[in-house]
């Protein structure tokens, strides 16, 4: 080998040991970055020596689709399960101490105590208050089901408008991604951004990729609508600024398909909008109908009766638009929760008189049972106090058993939602987990490890040591061939 070849060799070998270094050193500094892959130099044999060829980046297209299918699913479970404390602590409270079900336990406590003593008007108006507090409980439980409904539409509102954002700075980072690949540029951080934006974009809905020729990429979803393919595909919503019992939620287009709501307390959403609409038309929704059907049943429960069998059944205690027929059986009265009231000929307050809980005649004379006026009459009030605990066909509609009690019903309905929200929170627990396994996977093959890459900078800087000599010593070579010459 001529000293000319050996220098040119050391100096090619000097450049290749430069761009190694500079890419080990951009490994450690960005460790500490999840979304930055792993770059190393590729090296091939030339003429002199050898030279870098390409900067490869560090991928395994199979973990980076478990990771994004396992972002989704813990998105969606995690929404759910936090939604579903919501609406537990907002519409039950602490311990369920603002429940149906609490309400109407305390109701019946103050029928009986009215029962012991009917001749007691402080009694007869403690059970009415009851009443009311029953009242007051579902009217309430209602309308914090419609601003639940109404909070998690601005929820999807508020992601349908940054998953399109999303999308929008995909379309201009995968542009840049196929320019620089036609024209051979090394495009590693824009594949790193693109990779970031995938992940972001499946905490929204649950997607899967195509990578066409020129790093070309297409996203769908789950349901198979485009996201995107050469342009961002246009993600649509419409929002209600006000929930009613009747008002049905707007659906989310994807290119024009609506997308699915999730089902079960495990649920199958994928991304946080499929669970906020689980959440909006699902949920909330099954919670409206079982405290409309609760309601139902108070109203029915508390009915007055003509002694004589001959007239029918009229409204008492608990009333409602359609007084003083009763609802019709076992069948869901929609909204009904919402308006039901206090029968005003019972409440003091507002001029009634509380002792025709005891007594009847609330719709006239022909539904008065204790007709001689004693004082100490109670089967009325006891029969009222049973009826409470007496099977009644309930609507299947509502997701409960169809035979039941009224007091079982109610507290059906908030074992319900416990049990869902037990679901939900195990199912939060497993999906995590599993988002924590792939991204760690995924780390392992592509991410950084800094012991590795300070051993390597170490064996750079020792083949620079080496590059550097074998240039000293052709120097000391060339320069004693030149003194001999002289």
């Amino acid at each position: 080998m001529s000293l000319t070849s050996a220098l040119s060799i050391a100096q090619t070998a000097l450049f290749n040991t430069s761009r190694q270094t500079s890419v080990v050193s951009r490994n450690v500094s960005e460790a500490s970055n999840p979304d930055y892959a792993r770059r190393s130099a590729v090296l091939s044999s030339t003429l002199p020596g050898a030279r870098i060829v390409a900067i490869q980046r560090a991928a395994d297209e199979v973990l980076f689709r478990q990771n994004l299918f396992a972002v989704s699913s813990w998105q969606g479970q995690k929404t759910l399960s936090d939604g579903l404390n919501t609406l537990q602590l907002t519409l039950n409270g602490e311990d369920n101490a603002t429940a149906a079900g609490t309400a109407i336990s305390k109701l019946q406590v103050a029928l009986q105590l009215y029962a012991s003593t009917p001749s007691n008007g402080t009694l007869a108006e403690s059970a009415v208050q009851a009443a009311k507090d029953v009242v007051r409980t579902l009217n309430s439980g209602a309308a914090t089901i419609q601003t639940f409904r109404a909070d998690a539409d601005q929820e999807i509102a508020t992601a349908v408008d940054s998953l399109n954002k999303l999308l929008g700075e995909f379309e201009q980072v995968n542009k840049e991604i196929v320019n620089g690949t036609r024209s051979e540029r090394d495009v590693s951080d824009a594949l790193d951004r693109r990779d970031a934006l995938l992940k972001k974009i499946s905490e929204y809905v649950s997607i899967s990729t195509t990578t066409r020729s020129g790093n070309d990429m297409v996203i769908m979803t789950s349901d198979g609508a485009t996201l995107f393919e050469t342009i961002a595909r246009p993600v649509t919503f419409t929002a209600n600024t006000t929930y009613g019992p009747a008002t049905s939620g707007n659906a989310v287009y994807i290119d024009g398909i609506p997308m699915s709501a999730g089902t079960g307390g495990n649920t199958n959403a994928s991304g946080l909008i499929s669970a906020n609409l689980q959440l909006r038309d699902e949920v909330a929704l099954q919670m409206q109908r079982q405290l409309d059907e609760v309601a139902r049943g108070l109203i029915t429960a508390f009915s007055e009766t003509d002694p004589s069998g001959t007239l029918a059944d009229a409204t008492g205690l608990f009333t409602w638009a359609g007084a003083p027929a009763v609802p019709s059986g076992a069948t869901l009265e929609t909204g009904l929760a919402a308006t039901i009231s206090i029968n005003a000929a019972f409440d003091a307050q507002a001029g009634g008189n509380p002792n025709l809980l005891r007594d009847g005649g609330a719709n006239g004379a022909a539904y008065v049972h204790n007709t001689s006026g004693a004082g100490s009459f109670s089967d009325l009030l006891i029969s009222y106090s049973e009826r409470l605990d007496e099977p009644m066909t309930f609507d299947a509609i509502a997701g409960l058993e169809t035979s039941g009690s009224v007091s079982d019903f109610a507290f059906n309905s908030v074992g319900w939602l416990e049990s869902l929200r037990q679901q939900a929170a195990a199912g939060s627990e497993g999906k995590e987990a599993l988002v924590t396994r792939t991204a760690t996977a995924l780390s392992n093959l592509t991410g950084v490890n800094v012991d590795e890459e300070m051993a390597l900078l170490l064996d750079l800087e020792h083949a620079y040591q080496a590059s550097s000599r074998i240039i000293a010593v052709v120097d000391e070579m060339l320069a004693a061939l030149l003194q001999a010459t002289n």
